[in-house]
């Protein structure tokens, strides 16, 4: 079955302005993402923004690109957009990989992708990966996920869940070198990555926030208050990280200049 990404890009961000378009070793961030994107098993790959310059830049490569609304409350609500304009099937994947991975692993396109074709009750397929150091899973701004034997989401939370009672009583320390994992349970953090069915990017538009949503400020929330079935899958391979700020742009700078140099 084939399956396409879309690739939200915007120009404006609170902590790296017109980071899609910031030169890394001689091309714009976004062209990257592109060329991992087109690395994958995907038909087609798409890139959906509200900014001109960032449609030109793309443009300038060969990249697809579908406008979209400026009014987006979020990245979901515009491959929405971009899935009715193209004129998807209910049943038709839209992987979601976002403008600031120039790393992405193919692999992990092709993951979700798959998962969304093996399990076909689930409506969203996703990824995690395993948190050993202690000190992030009491950290809110590493989202937890717990799902059951055959991956599929109970929950996602800032939160450290699920919580260890016997271990992790009133005076335990929670973080620095004398926290400890329980050894009988796994914990995992989100990676956000998502493939849809194009059908519940339909129905995800017209859903209202849901409180869980609201109150810990994760989208993914709203699927699971509404029945939607999630997914979750440990990557393949490890993700890099994506590039939110500066110090994050200068390290994927010099990943790739020293990369392009070893080959020549």
């Amino acid at each position: 079955m084939s399956f396409t990404v879309v690739i939200p890009a915007r120009y404006a961000s609170s902590r790296l302005p017109g980071k899609p378009l910031a030169d890394i070793a001689g091309k714009p961030m976004i062209q990257h993402v592109c060329e991992r994107a087109a690395e994958s098993r995907a038909d087609r790959v798409v890139v959906a923004t509200d900014d001109d310059r960032i449609r030109t830049a793309c443009e300038g490569f060969g990249a697809e690109v579908v406008m979209t609304s400026l009014n987006h409350a979020s990245g979901t609500d515009r491959l929405e957009e971009v899935a009715r304009v193209l004129g998807f099937g209910p049943d038709h994947r839209v992987v979601n990989v976002q403008g600031d991975e120039p790393l992405i692993p193919p692999e992990l396109i092709n993951q979700v992708a798959d998962n969304l074709e093996f399990y076909p009750e689930v409506a969203i397929a996703t990824l995690c990966e395993r948190i050993h150091d202690p000190e992030h899973v009491f950290n809110p701004n590493v989202v937890k996920v717990v799902f059951d034997h055959r991956g599929i989401a109970h929950y996602f939370s800032r939160a450290p869940i699920p919580w260890a009672r016997d271990q992790w009583q009133e005076g335990t320390p929670l973080t620095g070198l004398d926290a400890a994992l329980p050894d009988n349970v796994g914990y995992f953090r989100h990676i956000g990555i998502y493939g849809y069915r194009a059908s519940v990017l339909a129905e995800f538009v017209s859903w209202a926030p849901a409180p869980t949503e609201v109150t810990e400020s994760l989208e993914q929330l709203r699927a699971l208050y509404n029945g939607a079935r999630i997914h979750v899958d440990v990557a393949a391979v490890n993700p890099p990280g994506g590039v939110d700020t500066d110090a994050d742009l200068h390290r994927v700078r010099g990943w790739l200049e020293k990369r392009n140099s070893e080959n020549g």
